[in-house]
């Protein structure tokens, strides 16, 4: 899915961003586009990086040690 139709940035380059350390949709833009054009999309962008480091960090723990 298209985020930002202005420079042709998917939900998937998006979320690749934030796996590679995009905590900012400043950043995002700096590095994408996303958001740079009419800016329709940054609030999907950003809750796009939000979900992504959430889902980053919501790793089960291990069970302890008998």
């Amino acid at each position: 899915m298209y985020v930002c139709i202005c420079h042709g940035v998917t939900e998937r380059t998006v979320r690749a961003a934030a796996r590679e350390g995009v905590h900012s949709l400043a950043e995002l833009t700096r590095r994408t586009g996303c958001a740079g054009g009419c800016g329709c999309c940054a609030e999907l962008a950003e809750q796009l990086l939000r979900d992504e480091h959430a889902r980053s960090c919501d790793v089960s723990p291990l069970p302890a040690a008998a």
